[in-house]
């Protein structure tokens, strides 16, 4: 297989991400978690601003809950943030601040498992490692026409092949070789769309030849079922005193764990398993002033935002302990909705 033309495509259009820029084990420690999850576009927004506020393994292991989930903040997942700096910590701990270099060391570093070790030293470290994300899968897959099932199966013969050295055997630089593949797989090697005529590969590429690249890799049960998606009302309560709002911070179990955010009711949810948070009491009122728009998971939100009195919320015996906040504290963690709210307020007075 030559790879000369896919890791030359890559080079020319990719090089310049922050991330492939003043290359060092923590950097792409920070990347890789980054992108777990979360678009390239959207990391590249953050990627900087992060390391700026956390430059070294040491000072993002020191860092207090409250300063880590405000830098991380429009990246959303935040259990990844909280599992970064248990790598961190135990980094710093246990391993003079300094990465191990081989992939069973790594992985028995708490929060880092065979994704993010292989990552560590494939693109980190520049050794012989796959790093195989779902971009991975599929690209190789294709190239080579496996009919495994999606998932852990196919993870491990892709492994299986490259530990064996049945692909990839040539003398190349992995680093480029993982950047690329990743790549590929976010481009022209979607999973619902190839654009085959474009890919580098595409002349060692067996499911293009036989004409037949979205079908691989095989989905459970022939076929992805279309995640279903959920519409969600939320009454935003707003109770004010001078400069300080109130707020309440969001439990382990519910999301954006660990932020704080405004007293928040469910007004109306086409899922009616909904519990993370208490519906809006019958005979109440609710004369919102705006409504916004946001999203999480497989939840699009409209949210309505309600000046209320302290007597007037007390009386809706909201459940979560609540406590004063000031609004121009930069580090208070409020949620992302609750900072639109605020916004929108301010800027209606």
């Amino acid at each position: 297989m030559s790879l000369k033309n896919l890791l030359s495509w890559s080079k020319t259009e990719f090089s310049q991400l922050p991330w492939r820029q003043n290359r060092s084990l923590y950097r792409t420690l920070v990347s890789e978690i980054m992108l777990q999850q979360t678009t390239v576009g959207t990391v590249k927004n953050h990627f900087e601003r992060f390391l700026v506020r956390f430059p070294t393994l040491k000072s993002l292991a020191s860092a207090s809950e409250d300063e880590l989930l405000v830098a991380w903040k429009g990246l959303g997942y935040y259990r990844r943030a909280r599992n970064l700096k248990k790598i961190a910590e135990a980094l710093a701990k246990d391993h003079g601040g300094e990465f191990p270099h081989d992939l069973e060391a790594l992985m028995e570093i708490p929060g880092i498992g065979p994704y993010t070790a292989n990552a560590l030293v494939g693109i980190g470290m520049d050794k012989r490692a796959l790093a195989v994300d779902a971009n991975l899968e599929r690209v190789i897959a294709r190239l080579l026409n496996l009919k495994t099932e999606k998932g852990l199966k196919l993870q491990k013969e892709i492994q299986t092949l490259f530990v064996n050295k049945k692909i990839f055997n040539e003398k190349l630089s992995f680093r480029e070789l993982n950047e690329a593949l990743m790549d590929l797989g976010r481009t022209y090697c979607q999973a619902r769309k190839a654009s085959c005529e474009l890919c580098p590969l595409k002349k060692d590429c067996l499911a293009f030849k036989e004409g037949t690249p979205l079908s691989i890799p095989m989905m459970k049960g022939e076929e992805k079922k279309k995640a279903v998606e959920h519409e969600l009302h939320l009454l935003r309560v707003f109770v004010m005193k001078k400069d300080k709002v109130l707020v309440y911070q969001k439990g382990e179990k519910e999301w954006l764990s660990g932020q704080y955010e405004v007293p928040t009711f469910i007004l109306s949810t086409t899922d009616k398993t909904l519990k993370q948070y208490p519906s809006f009491p019958k005979g109440a009122k609710a004369d919102p002033l705006f409504t916004f728009k946001t999203g999480i998971t497989k939840y699009k939100i409209q949210n309505s935002v309600l000046l209320m009195g302290e007597k007037e919320f007390k009386a809706l015996a909201f459940a979560n302990k609540s406590e004063w906040r000031s609004t121009g504290d930069a580090e208070s963690n409020f949620s992302t909705a609750t900072l639109k709210a605020l916004a929108k307020l301010n800027a209606s007075r």
